[in-house]
This record gives structure tokens, C-alpha cells and sequence, in this order.
């Protein structure tokens, strides 16, 4: 966790000192968002949940590369059986930090791009919703390190792709690898996946 900070502060350092002046842009779009979970010889996933991401971004260039410091709003989760004919819907919501080192490639209409980096979040807000025989009941995720909590801090790899055109409109993906263990669980492991699609404006 020290090591993922450190290195995020060392690449806000390296953009202000050779790039030129930033620009900056704002994304939102739709997460599509599961859990995997495994105990070291089986591996299985949820189903995944929709939420949302709104986030603004940085972008540091230098040449065909620039660097992407961000601020997102994220939502994760999964859905599965709730055991009893009914489905069960997890949903938790983390202030998100990715720094992206990202590759652009010149074209007609503005440019390709693609890249990825780390990513360290802070959950914030979730509710576990169970629906059976039509009715639905809602309990609110609490963060910390009691049994029955989410870990706060989930931190991964993040990997994005996509189309600026050179009006400033943005179409882009992106993929969310949680490396961390997000449950307080020693005999299995719990990892956020979320891939993402979202439009957004750089100016």
C-alpha cells in the first residue's frame, strides 16, 4: 500500500516537472461490475451489477505520451443467488485515485488511445440488496475489520482505451483489476473486477 502511494506521488512529481501545461477533462459513464473470489485451487465470479463512474482528470503531455492523474467516483460489486430462488446485489461506491501512463496515436479525427497504470480507492458508501418473491430488502456495507465489513481501501491495476476526437469529445473503456482483498477473510481471497464505458470532454 506505502509502495502504490509513494509511486503516485512520484508520478504527479515527474508530470509537473516535464510536461508541458496540463489539460483537463471530465468522464462519466456506465460500470458493469463483479466480485471474484477463490481459495488458491478454485476460482468463481458473480454475476455483474450496473453502476455508475463520474470522475475529472489531468492530462500531463509529452510527445505521444502523457500521464492521466484522476479523481473518479466508481461503483463496484456483483450479483449472485441469494439461495433461496432470489438474487442478492452488492453495490459499493469508492473515491478512486488511477494514475494512467497513456500512448496516443495520431488519426484523422483526433487521435487513438491506450494505456493503464495503478489505482488505489476508498470506499465510501454500499448497500446489500436481497430480492425474493417480489419484495426487496436493503441493508447498508460498512468498511473496516470486523468480520461482516469491506476493507476500505481496494487498490489494482487499471487499464484504459478509446477515441479523442479534436472538438475535445471522449469515448473510452476501461478495466478494473483489483489485486487487494476486499474481505476480512483469510481463507479466501475477494477482488473487485469493473470494466467500463464512458463518454467525456477535454479542454
Amino acid at each position: 500500500m506505502k509502495k502504490i502511494l509513494l509511486l503516485l506521488c512520484c508520478a504527479f512529481a515527474a508530470s509537473t516537472a516535464f510536461a508541458q501545461v496540463p489539460s483537463f477533462g471530465i468522464r462519466g459513464g456506465v460500470n458493469f461490475a463483479k466480485i471474484s473470489a477463490s481459495n488458491g485451487n478454485l476460482t468463481a465470479s458473480t454475476n455483474s451489477t450496473t453502476t455508475f463512474a463520474v470522475g475529472v482528470f489531468a492530462d500531463f503531455k509529452f510527445g505521444s505520451l502523457s500521464l492521466q492523474p484522476a479523481l473518479n467516483y466508481t461503483g463496484k460489486g456483483g450479483e449472485g443467488d441469494s439461495g433461496n430462488g432470489g438474487t442478492t446485489k452488492i453495490k459499493t461506491y469508492y473515491v478512486q485515485v488511477p494514475v494512467n501512463l497513456v500512448y496516443h496515436v495520431p488519426a484523422v479525427f483526433g487521435n487513438v488511445y491506450f494505456g493503464g497504470g495503478p489505482y488505489v480507492g476508498v470506499g465510501v458508501s454500499g448497500k446489500t440488496t436481497i430480492t425474493e418473491n417480489g419484495s426487496s430488502v436493503s441493508e447498508d456495507i460498512t468498511f473496516g475489520d470486523d468480520q461482516d465489513d469491506i476493507k476500505r481501501t481496494d487498490f489494482g491495476l487499471n487499464g484504459i482505451a478509446g477515441l479523442e476526437f479534436n472538438n475535445g469529445f471522449i469515448l473510452g473503456v476501461n478495466y478494473d483489476l483489483g489485486l487487494s482483498n476486499i474481505a476480512n477473510e483469510n481463507s479466501f481471497s475477494t477482488k473487485n473486477r469493473v470494466f467500463g464505458v464512458s463518454v467525456g470532454f477535454k479542454f
